[in-house]
């Protein structure tokens, strides 16, 4: 079998294609479908691979080779059976999505019960297959009939049309096909976090998906921060490298919030975490110049015990690391010494390091690392300063300290929400500022909350003050937003993200949705309740509100996280004017102004 690397002629991969088809050489992959809210698996995609390290390994090569040269039923027929058989025997359950091309349901292969018998010799439930309809091919449109698709729904497959969005077609299948799931094409999935018009795109095929009762899934996540914007617009389903890779074996679990737990920070965590830098894994560790001969590495390293990598530098430039590991293998070998000894270290050089300036946060680092493929995941960190080398540091390191740093962060946490409380958003506060940095602060104080608590319990209140905190995280949680929870119901979000408002009036509008479960039907039917005021005096209060003041501290002009509280409290205040609730925009940029507060008062 030729290697990937060589190049060959069509006829050439098209003798390779008919020798795979006979011995049947393909080998299933699974990637798993995430149900982001519970993190749970709930089935796979079958992909096809062909033999490792040839020029058909991947699917790209055996489809379109078999375009060209016509055996493309085959190739197909045979992916399923064998996808179907390694599913069987895995046992993983969930279900399995498979790819069936447009042009090739109306073929007599397709319809006389090929899949259906197939899965019910290999004791396989229909209603666990899930068919996955892609017009990937240039022809594809000609080929699908509706009748085709109904013949495999009645014999109680589902239906999912596959990368919608990339053209009128796909959304006409929709139209008319009407399945159980559809797939959003991984161009609206990238960077969504960064760009709006993907957002509102995704909204509306939310929107749309739910009238239709249809399940949406999203393709190509590969981001923590693609998942967390998907999940706020109400995509449940989800699909890409964050998720889990295709694999040979099914990934059964996965836990968004607990993804390589030892590394990932969550994105309230205090700014004590924040403002901690790379500088403190520093560690002094001696450079080897990439001419430097192999022995003098082998010396190095029985100078060095406790040293598992040495870095190679050139004037003063990182170059990557030689690790302890890939010098004894290669001493191992018969006459590896002699051979290699003499040799430069350049010989030996792994360039798969991390590069992090001294400054960097923590917070970057361990995204850094959590970005990397889960098999190539690096265990050695160079840390620099404007490029030039300055020392070592190590995973294990960066999972010690993170580890400190989150139980330090725990002991300020507030044990109702479990939200960083006021000695972590101070510091954030003073991080910010310290920085110069551009940044708004809204204030949340719930309005009517004491009657409430009054007439329904602590218990009742405490729901209440949890319904806000996850509205909070909901609708405000970004890779560069802080969410603290002052105490009571006081809350507190620093927001980098440039959609501030528009999230404000998210919470705003979500919370007086979802606020009026928490009420007796005779209290709503009134819109209110009675109960007595601060003064002893029956009174009528009307139902809970939020209050949102925002202000945006110059951080040129403010000298403390005292002056900026001092702010957040004037808005908040203004905002609390009326009864119901509402939001308050500051102009007020430090406290050294006129008396009056000005600011554009916004009810919901």
């Amino acid at each position: 079998m030729l290697l990937a690397s060589e190049e060959v002629s069509a006829e050439t991969r098209r003798k390779m294609l008919l020798e795979i088809l006979e011995s049947e050489a393909l080998y299933p992959h699974f990637q798993p479908i995430v149900d982001l809210k519970k993190g749970q698996v709930i089935g796979h995609e079958a992909l096809i691979r062909g033999p490792a390290g040839s020029v058909m390994a991947s699917p790209g090569a055996l489809f379109q080779t078999a375009i060209e040269n016509n055996p493309l039923h085959t190739l197909e027929l045979l992916c399923r059976r064998c996808s179907l058989e390694k599913f069987a025997e895995l046992k993983s359950g969930g279900k399995l999505f498979l790819n069936i091309s447009a042009s090739l349901l109306g073929t007599p292969e397709h319809t006389e019960g090929f899949t259906s018998d197939l899965l019910q010799e290999l004791g396989i439930s229909i209603q666990d297959i899930v068919i996955e309809i892609s017009e990937q091919h240039p022809f594809d449109q000609h080929g699908l009939s509706n009748s085709a698709v109904q013949y495999y729904r009645s014999m109680g497959f589902q239906v999912e049309v596959d990368d919608l969005g990339t053209g009128y077609s796909g959304l006409k299948l929709w139209s008319e096909l009407k399945p159980e799931y559809v797939k959003i094409d991984r161009h609206f999935v990238a960077k969504i976090d960064r760009e709006p018009v993907k957002r509102e795109f995704v909204r509306a095929i939310c929107n749309i998906s739910n009238v239709m009762g249809c399940k949406v899934i999203a393709e190509g996540i590969e981001r923590q921060e693609e998942a967390e914007v998907l999940l706020e617009l109400g995509i449940t389903y989800g699909q890409g490298f964050y998720l889990g890779y295709p694999s040979p074996e099914p990934q059964v679990s996965w836990n968004m919030l607990n993804r390589n737990d030892a590394v990932e920070l969550s994105d309230s965590l205090s700014g004590m975490i924040h403002s901690e830098t790379a500088q403190s894994l520093l560690r002094q560790t001696p450079a080897i110049a990439p001419s430097d001969t192999v022995l003098y590495v082998s010396e190095q390293f029985m100078a060095n015990p406790d040293l598992a990598s040495l870095p190679v530098v050139e004037q003063g430039t990182p170059l990557g690391v030689v690790k302890k590991s890939d010098l004894l293998e290669l001493f191992s070998t018969q006459y590896g010494r002699a051979l290699y000894e003499k040799k430069p270290a350049s010989r030996i050089l792994c360039e798969q390091v991390l590069l992090v300036e001294r400054d960097l946060s923590l917070v970057e680092v361990s995204r850094l690392v959590t970005d990397q493929e889960n098999h190539a995941l690096l265990q050695d960190i160079i840390i620099t300063q404007d490029g030039c080398y300055l020392g070592m540091g190590n995973l294990r390191d960066l999972l010690k300290r993170i580890t400190e740093l989150k139980i330090q962060n725990a002991k300020y946490a507030n044990p109702l929400t479990m939200l960083p409380g006021n000695v972590p958003i101070n510091h954030e506060v003073e991080r910010l500022l310290e920085r110069t940095e551009d940044f708004y602060i809204a204030y949340f104080d719930l309005n009517n909350f004491k009657p409430f608590n009054d007439c329904y319990g602590y218990s009742k209140g405490d729901e209440v003050i949890r319904l806000v905190g996850e509205l909070l995280t909901l609708h405000a949680k970004r890779t560069d937003n802080f969410i603290g929870h002052v105490g009571g119901d006081d809350f507190v979000v620093i927001f980098r993200a440039p959609d501030w408002k528009l999230s404000c009036e998210r919470i705003l509008k979500q919370f007086d949705e979802e606020v009026r479960s928490l009420y007796a039907p005779k209290d709503l039917q009134h819109e209110g309740l009675w109960a007595t005021d601060r003064q002893g005096n029956r009174t009528f209060f009307p139902l809970l509100g939020l209050a949102i003041g925002v202000v945006h501290p110059d951080p040129y002009r403010c000298g403390s996280y005292h002056e900026v509280a001092e702010l957040a409290a004037m808005a908040k205040k203004e905002a609390k004017r009326t009864a119901t609730s509402s939001l308050f925009v500051s102009r007020r940029r430090c406290s050294n102004l006129p008396e009056e507060e000005v600011g554009e008062q916004r009810r919901a």
